[in-house]
């Protein structure tokens, strides 16, 4: 069985499908759903109920990530992230005139410089 990784030089990381961050939300989400059942388990929670619920969040999980993938593909995830940081509209509360004046100031003060 073979698996390839990498599709070319200067390309993004991919792995049966999986593009970019995409990949790496996907193996830590499977590493993070590990740990929990472990701990599950440990502290004495029925086995049954931590196989079931680590096979239920690892099929959602897997749904999650693929749906990402397809429907924001590349960068489109730090896009739709980075939106929250810009600001709606942008508020200027002085007058027209006094930043045309302004300017026409320093102009004229340029001019005689």
């Amino acid at each position: 069985m073979e698996y390839s990784i990498n599709k070319g030089i200067g390309e993004t990381v991919e792995y049966k499908g999986l593009k970019a961050q995409y990949l790496f939300i996907f193996a830590a989400g499977l590493l993070a759903l590990f740990v929990l059942f472990v701990v599950m388990y440990m502290c004495g929670v029925p086995q049954w109920f931590c196989i079931g619920f680590g096979a239920v969040s690892a099929t959602a999980l897997v749904a999650l990530t693929f749906r990402l993938n397809a429907r924001y593909g590349r960068y489109g995830l730090m896009k739709v992230a980075a939106v929250k940081y810009h600001p709606r509209y942008i508020i200027n509360r002085r007058r027209l005139t006094r930043i045309v004046g302004r300017r026409r100031k320093e102009v004229q003060n340029e001019k005689h410089a």
